[in-house]
C-alpha cells in the first residue's frame, strides 16, 4: 500500500512555514535540503542557496508533511492553485512505477520516473485533472 503525503510549495518561506508547523505539531525535521546542498550539475542558482530544497516533518502516525521554495528554473512560480502537491511513496520500485504511469496518463510529465541525484527513484507530474503528483522510491527507506 503506497503512502500519500501533501507537499507544499512557497516562494521563499517555507522554513519560516515549517518551523510554524513544527510549533503546532511537535516532532523533529526528518530532513532539510537546501538548494546549496544540491550537486552543480542540478544548476540551483547560488543566490538562492539558503532556500529550502526539500524539507519533510512527521505528523502522527505515518504521516509526512513535505515542503519547498520556488526558484526560478525549478518549476513554475508559485500562486495559490499551484502551491501544493501530494507526494506517493511506493512500496516496491515495481508499485512506484506503476502509480506514476497511471497518473501521469493523459497528463504531463514534469520529471521522468528516474534515479534522482539523491539516490532514489522520483518522477513529477500532473494529472489529466490538474493535480501535481510526485512519486519516489526509496529502496533504502522500505522494509
Amino acid at each position: 500500500m503506497p503512502n500519500i503525503n501533501p507537499y507544499l510549495n512557497f516562494a521563499g518561506t517555507c522554513e519560516e512555514a515549517f518551523n510554524f508547523y513544527r510549533s503546532v505539531f511537535g516532532g523533529d525535521f526528518r530532513m532539510v535540503m537546501r538548494f546549496k546542498d544540491t550537486p552543480p550539475e542540478v544548476g540551483a542558482p547560488a543566490e538562492h542557496g539558503e532556500k529550502i530544497m526539500h524539507i519533510a516533518l512527521p505528523i502522527g502516525k505515518g504521516n509526512v508533511l513535505m515542503g519547498s521554495d520556488y526558484v526560478p528554473g525549478f518549476g513554475p512560480p508559485v500562486q495559490v492553485g499551484n502551491n501544493y502537491g501530494v507526494a506517493v511513496g511506493g512500496d516496491t520500485e515495481d508499485e512506484a512505477k506503476k502509480i506514476f504511469e497511471g497518473l501521469s496518463a493523459g497528463g504531463n510529465v514534469l520529471c521522468p520516473f528516474e534515479k534522482a541525484f539523491w539516490g532514489s527513484l522520483f518522477g513529477m507530474a500532473i494529472d489529466k485533472f490538474g493535480i501535481p503528483w510526485m512519486v519516489t522510491y526509496d529502496e533504502n527507506r522500505q522494509g
